[in-house]
């Protein structure tokens, strides 16, 4: 993967080929972009660029860089468990699935890549065991004389015990040896190795560039093109599953209005506490992946409701297909009284569902909590 394979982001495009080209090299960088900006393309590419420029043999060095086979390119990513890995799962294991996925899916989340593996009913980490292999890697000498480079994709699964066995090496690598950290969320990174990393922040794609991409690599239509660039907020990930008409956001759309007409119906209703408890029961028996990703779904759909309310039907893109509901009927019960309240509370869920609560519990009580949100009332300003 080379600079040019990769979607907008002109300006961090030169300033790595400038830093390099000067030999201004930091061995540990941190990449930070939402899902769908190019975080983890461009680490490749820039690899890709400080291997081969660097290298005597640069035609067959960008052969195995394309490949995802250089002896001196390493990867690290979140695992667990499955049918074939039954224990100790480090990424050396999935190399096979991880090259079929970055070929098919450069711009994927941790959602499709645990979907792409079989397991995204689980929740991946980076482990202490994956820990001790990179050390391991990285110990040796470079297989073809230049730079070593370890790419740790959603740096943020890191556990504490693996953040600890790599603080010294991250601190103070082997000679030609280059950390590449990629991340959607550098809060939950810590702060001994993020000191350690010189930070580069990756803005959302334009609609622009993410319009010529659709018609120049998957065909489409300039006004589907565009349709889809308004919808995706930037995000290329998401802009490719909205042309394939991605099925889990129809399913997370049912399930939202299912629950906020069950919330809505269940003040002073007793009777339907059991439809909500029957919701939290469905989607409890979804993956910790897949309840992570819808509640996040439920913030989108919170926001865009909120906009359409306030009278800024532009930046709304999201467009349901259920047949029967009305997103403009549902906007008012969205509002400045509620809104902050709402987000604290899904984003609360979000984070015990992250951190192995059960999550049966934790919807329902989110649920009872939006029964009483949905009726707030707005306080009028004279």
């Amino acid at each position: 993967m080379i600079f040019e394979d990769i979607i907008g982001q002109g300006h961090i495009k030169d300033h790595l080929k400038k830093s390099a080209e000067n030999g201004r090299i930091p061995h540990a960088q941190l990449f930070i972009g939402k899902e769908g900006s190019g975080t983890l393309p461009m680490a490749i590419a820039y690899a890709q660029h400080l291997l081969c420029n660097f290298s005597n043999n640069a035609d067959a060095c960008h052969i195995k860089c394309n490949k995802l086979q250089h002896p001196d390119l390493h990867f690290a990513f979140p695992v667990t468990t499955t049918d074939a890995v039954k224990s100790h799962p480090v990424s050396n294991l999935f190399l096979e699935e991880w090259r079929s996925f970055i070929n098919n899916q450069p711009y994927g989340n941790l959602f499709n890549w645990l979907q792409h593996i079989g397991v995204e009913n689980k929740q991946g980490q980076i482990g202490v065991d994956e820990a001790e292999d990179i050390v391991k890697k990285l110990q040796l000498k470079s297989y073809e004389g230049g730079f070593k480079v370890m790419i740790i994709w959603m740096a943020e699964k890191m556990n504490i015990a693996a953040s600890n066995k790599l603080l010294k090496l991250i601190e103070e690598p082997p000679s030609k040896t280059i950390f590449l950290l990629v991340t959607e969320d550098e809060e939950q990174i810590i702060n001994t190795i993020k000191s350690r990393c010189q930070a580069l922040h990756f803005p959302a794609l334009s609609e622009a560039d993410i319009v010529n991409s659709l018609i120049q690599k998957e065909g489409v239509s300039e006004n589907e093109a565009a349709a889809i660039a308004h919808q995706c907020e930037g995000n290329y990930n998401k802009a490719i599953h909205l042309f394939h008409n991605d099925s889990n956001d129809l399913v997370f759309e049912k399930w939202f209005i299912t629950w906020i007409r069950s919330a809505f119906k269940a003040k002073g209703n007793a009777a339907v506490i059991q439809d909500l408890v029957e919701w939290s029961e469905t989607i409890a028996n979804s993956g910790r992946e897949t309840q992570k990703q819808f509640l996040q779904y439920c913030l989108q759909f919170f926001r865009q409701a909120l906009l359409l309310n306030y009278g800024t039907p532009d930046l709304v893109f999201l467009e349901t297909q259920t047949s029967n509901f009305d997103l403009s009927k549902f906007a008012p019960f969205v509002h400045s009284g509620n809104i902050v309240t709402i987000e604290q509370e899904v984003s609360d869920a979000q984070y015990h569902i992250e951190r192995n609560g059960n999550a049966k519990i934790i919807l329902l009580d989110l649920s009872i909590k939006l029964t009483r949100l949905l009726h707030t009332k707005e306080e009028k300003i004279n």
